[in-house]
Order: C-alpha cells, then structure tokens, then sequence
C-alpha cells in the first residue's frame, strides 16, 4: 500500500508556511500558528478526517490574521493533492451532516480536478473571540483551490458562530475521509468515465 503523504513548504513576504499530511492516520495533530482558535478547527478537521495534520505557520499578524489562514488552506489544498495522487482506487466523493448542539452543517465534496467553493453559511457574528468569521470561506477557498476540489458548504441551522464553523470544520473532516477511502471493489480504477480527473 502506498503511503499518501505530503509536505509542502510556502513562504512568501506574508508567511512561512511548513505543513505535513499523512491521509492515513490516525487523527494525529500538532500546529503552531499564532491563531488559536483556527488551531482548534485544524484539530477537528484532522482528529474527525482521521489525517495526521502538523502545521508551522509565521505570518503577519500585526496586520491581522487574514493572509495566516488562507495561505494555511493553500497549503492543506495542496497537500491534499499531492497526497491522493492519481486518484485511481478511492472513492472520489465524500459528505457529512455533522451537528453540534443548536448548528448543523452540511458538506459534500469531489476530488474532481476543478476547483470550486459554494459556500453558503450565514455567520451570526462577525468575530469569535478575536477571529474573523469571514476567514472560514477564505480558508476553505484556498483548500479547494489547491486540491482541485468541487466543495459546497451548507450550514443549515445555527444561532452560536463557534458551533456553526466547529461543524464546517469536523464535516469536511469527515467528507473528506469518505472521498479519500479506498474502494475495494475498483482500487486500480479511477473513479471516472473520463479516464482523468
């Protein structure tokens, strides 16, 4: 079995981003960027995808946590990419509904070779804590940008923002573990009658 790993490393005048991927862990988690609220959204993306997510993140946050976040989706996009390979012999498609308490959400994703985010999540706040909630989209933007995925996200209920984007967070951790699962009945077949994805 070929191990489905990735590092990629980014550093721009913004940030410097080291971020290291494993599709067949365990839940395994470890960061280090400044933000401690997206921390703790990484930590339910990975323990509920079951990936092994590390990521070092230094950025400018003097200016705000903007350009942190979206380079961290650029990265994880990326590593999710070079880490699924050719894709022949996984599922290609994964959702989840995932609630927490009063929010629930909704996400359904492709690893299709076109990028795309529809995103439809009405935040009741503008900020938890000292975070943006407007930074979720950016985040997953740079996800699907970089992976070449066809994601939509749907919140469907919610009146607590932090409950609304833990739910966005752990369901594309579990859609995202759906799509990437073997399938045993065609794992040398790509899932497409296209002959590429």
């Amino acid at each position: 079995m070929t191990a489905r790993r990735a590092t990629i490393e980014r550093c721009t005048a913004e940030t410097d981003i080291q971020l290291s991927l494993d599709l067949d862990g365990t839940g395994k988690f470890d960061a280090d960027t400044g933000i401690g609220f997206f921390e703790h959204m990484l930590h339910q993306l990975a323990r509920h995808g079951l990936v092994d997510l590390d990521v070092r993140a230094k950025g400018d946050l003097y200016i705000d946590d903007h350009h942190t976040v979206e380079d961290v989706g650029i990265c994880l996009g990326a590593a999710l990419k070079q880490a699924v390979g050719d894709k022949k012999g996984i599922m290609r498609y994964g959702h989840a509904y995932v609630p927490l308490d009063e929010a629930l959400s909704r996400v359904v994703l492709d690893f299709s070779g076109r990028p795309g985010l529809h995103f439809r999540v009405p935040f009741t706040a503008e900020k938890i804590g000292t975070f943006d909630t407007e930074l979720v989209r950016e985040f997953f933007q740079g996800v699907a940008s970089g992976a070449a995925l066809t994601l939509h996200m749907d919140t469907l209920a919610g009146d607590n923002a932090h409950h609304i984007a833990e739910t966005l967070f752990k369901a594309f951790g579990r859609a995202l573990r759906a799509a990437v699962a073997r399938d045993e009945r065609a794992l040398d077949a790509l899932p497409s009658t296209k002959g590429s994805l």
